[in-house]
């Protein structure tokens, strides 16, 4: 098959998705009112809970965007994941989904085009919320946010995958839309999405030492660190690995021969 029909696919992908996106403005609009209510209305919290005076203005900049922004961007990426991998239940009860697998392009093409759309969706509303952030005064360097690209990307196949490897399990949207509470809040509050770590470990060791796992952690300090212009060799290595696991997790689940779905079709020939 020649390139030009794998291109043509990704293209058609992509576009539904994005159409899906714009047609679904309530989905952005909470999306990025959810991140602006922690940055707006419990930042005061958090300089409480990490020891910042309010008249200290260069602890107050540290607070917000070293902290409290990269955590949100992942918060908003870790959200749209998982509304992406929802859609995929969806498509599946309604039979789109049947459609699209059966195409002669291969199943794991199929699915990394997924992800790719869904991961494009989040970084247009990260850039759309550190906009919005930007005019409010929290600031990163210029050339943090091109730095930052590449992080989303990452980050965005990385927290999709696993929306995807949970989709493939889940087959009907009630289910899904309750595991969803389930994954989310856990990786993200066990994270050093609002806290640094050291932080954690001074007020829990078992919570610290559970964060230190979390591939979520990894993904917020690869965000946190590209945002000022810096590598964090160590956060990347483990985010990359993490999305190739659970990628590889997710296109196994998807494999009619091997997956769950050959689980299923064989329960229900009994």
């Amino acid at each position: 098959m020649r390139i030009a029909a794998y291109l043509h696919c990704m293209r058609g992908i992509l576009g539904r998705e994005l159409l899906r996106f714009v047609h679904q403005r309530s989905r952005f609009v909470a999306a990025i009112v959810r991140p602006l209510v922690w940055l707006l209305v419990f930042a005061a919290g958090f300089r409480m809970a990490l020891g910042v005076a309010m008249t200290e203005p260069y602890q107050t900049y540290i607070l917000y965007e070293v902290y409290i922004v990269p955590g949100l961007v992942g918060m908003i990426q870790l959200f749209n994941g998982m509304q992406s991998s929802l859609s995929m239940v969806y498509d599946r009860e309604m039979g789109s989904m049947r459609v699209l697998l059966v195409s002669p392009f291969p199943r794991w093409y199929l699915l990394v085009c997924k992800l790719l759309a869904g991961t494009l969706v989040s970084v247009v509303q990260v850039y759309v919320f550190l906009l919005i952030a930007f005019v409010y005064g929290v600031q990163a360097p210029w050339a943090g946010y091109l730095y930052l690209f590449p992080a989303l990307i990452v980050t965005g196949f990385m927290v999709g995958s696993l929306g995807l490897l949970l989709s493939s399990f889940i087959r009907q949207l009630e289910n899904f839309a309750g595991v969803m509470n389930f994954v989310i809040f856990p990786m993200f509050f066990l994270s050093s999405a609002l806290y640094p770590l050291w932080r954690i470990r001074e007020g829990s060791y078992t919570v610290y030492q559970i964060a230190a796992l979390n591939p979520f952690t990894y993904a917020v300090e690869m965000i946190r660190f590209a945002m000022y212009e810096q590598l964090n060799a160590e956060a990347a290595l483990v985010a990359l690995a993490a999305t190739v696991v659970l990628l590889s997790l997710a296109i196994l689940g998807y494999n009619p021969a091997r997956g769950m779905m050959a689980r299923r079709a064989g329960a229900g020939g009994e």
